[in-house]
């Protein structure tokens, strides 16, 4: 269905301007974002509404170079790349990183923590994780100074808000996102953002609107107000509907309509499924007594917190949930002990040599490990948790078991119908995010989608980068204008305090090309392929990571040889 644009949004504009006065011999190069409310002017805005700094001198900084200078106690980023020289904000929107660290690769900048990228120009959000843009300054070059002008108005801002428009009472269409999470949240902005002027209605079955999920694994007693995404006014602002506690039963993709769990139904033109997964729930004798749980919501994290406080802890799963949780609980329970199936943590996405070290690096915080083991049975008294009983015939004392092995994709209300599933039961996907069904989308952790980095293979990610960046995608081609999902994948955790970042896809890594020294937690390790990297995990390394994630979006190929190289300056070329 063609969508009118009745919206008026603030329009975006960067124009360069070359004056040159030949009498003084002299050039002066501007350049300029500028941001005007239903207009097209482009009217320079008084000299009184700025700040004005000397950051540096022209000469000072080389192509493909950038640098933090302050304006008016504005941190901004310098940038020369492409023959000009432009200026953004310098702290990350994400978590405030400074950008200034990050990787540089033509027109964007990648966050050196979690891998956002920005256009340097525009400042505007091109990568995930994050939601909104950096604000952007005007720079000045006369006689080789190079100056940066700050409006008054933005001094204090380190980020910016898209424009956004609303609801128009003359568009008769509706959509319907099943779910609360990252990719929902970004669909619907990207949706107002595209100027869409028709109904958006999120259903979610938890009781807060979209919120950051990554913080609750490693800080459990997170204040649940603290991780909401957008606040309820901004939504409202926006007319973006959010109905929580609310589930979805069935879809009706014939007659374009889900019936939820309080028996009414919602009619819908297109739909978005993005319902995520939920824990794997373990199963053995005693699994439903008190005090086993799981890691899912932030009530679920905070009792999980309160519980553990003073009592016995036990893990049962040494991947990332488990090991985030045994990272934040080792000073809080008086006993932390993991129980894994492979012989180290991380094992088979990180490797054994990153595994052990890990482990070590937890062990000596007094967490005890059971690998190479299982849990046979989960025993109480008067209904609660009292200890765990290994398949190794190890008995562990326990009052309460976190498990955390594994997730099941929230599809259930589609088995029967005719949105295709896989034998995951994960909702299959194209490169537009697009279902077998038509007007019928999905986005998030619960997609099985073709992955450009390795040819198309379709695969199923659970990162919270690319939820977002499918969101997006989902938003536009609902829009009809045909963009591909081209993200790399990125994601990090974060052990006593030390964040571990990775990029790529390396699922059937054959080799590992280790760079710095593990046991002095200080590593940059790539995952090879066929000869070529196909990941890469660093601990104290930055910016490798997100250098490595900008050459693999440009669709450059890294070989082994480069790897094993001691010389990484390839990391930094353009």
């Amino acid at each position: 269905m063609a969508l009118r644009r009745l919206v008026a949004m603030k329009d975006i504009v960067c124009r360069a301007a070359v004056v040159r006065n030949r009498t003084r011999k002299r050039t002066v190069v501007t350049q300029e974002c500028m941001f005007s409310a239903g207009t097209s002017s482009l009217g320079k805005p008084p000299d009184q509404d700025e700040v004005t700094a000397e950051v540096c001198q022209a000469s000072d900084l080389h192509e493909g170079q950038m640098m933090e200078a302050e304006v008016g106690g504005q941190r901004v980023l310098l940038v020369r790349s492409g023959g000009e020289f432009s200026a953004v904000g310098n702290l990350c929107t994400h978590y405030g990183a400074p950008l200034s660290k990050g990787a540089l690769l033509g027109s964007r900048v990648r966050c050196p923590w979690h891998g956002a990228c920005f256009n340097i120009k525009t400042g505007d959000i091109e990568e995930y994780p994050g939601l909104d843009s950096l604000p952007c300054h005007k720079v000045t070059i006369e006689n080789n100074k190079v100056f940066v002008s700050v409006s008054k108005k933005s001094l204090k801002l380190v980020k910016r808000v898209k424009p956004m428009g609303r609801r128009v009472a003359e568009v008769n269409h509706t959509v319907l996102l099943i779910g609360g999470g990252p990719a929902s949240l970004l669909c619907a902005e990207t949706l107002r953002q595209e100027n869409y002027g028709g109904r958006i209605v999120m259903v979610t079955r938890e009781d807060l609107p979209p919120y950051d999920r990554t913080k609750l694994s490693k800080v459990l007693n997170v204040d649940r107000s603290s991780i909401l995404l957008r606040q309820r006014e901004f939504l409202e602002q926006h007319d973006i509907e959010v109905w929580t506690q609310k589930q979805v039963e069935s879809v009706d993709t014939e007659r374009g309509a889900v019936t939820l769990s309080d028996g009414s139904e919602l009619r819908y033109d297109q739909l978005l499924i993005a319902t995520g997964c939920r824990p794997r729930p373990i199963k053995c004798p005693g699994a439903d007594l008190r005090g086993v749980r799981v890691l899912q919501t932030p009530d679920d994290a905070m009792s999980i917190h309160q519980a553990c406080e003073g009592r016995k802890a036990v893990i049962v799963g040494s991947s990332f949930i488990g090991m985030e949780v045994a990272s934040y609980l080792w000073d809080k329970a008086t006993s932390v002990a993991v129980v894994g199936s492979s012989e180290f943590p991380y094992q088979r996405s990180l490797g054994s040599e990153i595994g052990r070290a890990t482990m070590q690096m937890l062990g000596e915080k007094k967490v005890v490990f059971h690998m190479r083991d299982g849990v046979a049975e989960i025993r109480g008294e008067n209904g609660q948790v009292r200890e765990v009983v290994l398949r190794s015939g190890t008995v562990l004392p326990a009052d309460v078991v976190v498990v955390g092995i594994g997730v099941i994709p929230n599809t259930d209300f589609l088995k029967g119908g005719t949105v295709e599933l896989d034998s995951r039961q994960s909702v299959i996907v194209d490169k537009f995010m697009r279902t077998t069904v038509p007007n019928v989308f999905c986005a998030g952790d619960v997609t099985a989608f073709p992955l450009s980095l390795r040819r198309n293979q379709r695969v199923s990610i659970g990162h919270w980068q690319l939820a977002q960046a499918q969101g997006r995608i989902a938003a536009l081609n609902m829009l009809n204008h045909q963009v591909e999902l081209d993200s790399v994948p990125f994601f990090w955790t974060v052990l006593l305090g030390k964040s571990l970042r990775y990029t790529g896809y390396g699922e059937g890594y054959t080799d590992v090309v280790l760079k710095g020294k593990i046991e002095e937690m200080k590593f940059l390790a790539f995952y090879i392929k066929d000869e070529e990297v196909v990941a890469v995990a660093s601990l104290n390394y930055d910016p490798a990571v997100s250098q490595v994630a900008e050459r693999m979006a440009a669709g450059k190929v890294i070989t082994k040889a480069q790897a094993e190289s001691d010389d990484l300056s390839w990391l930094t070329l353009p």
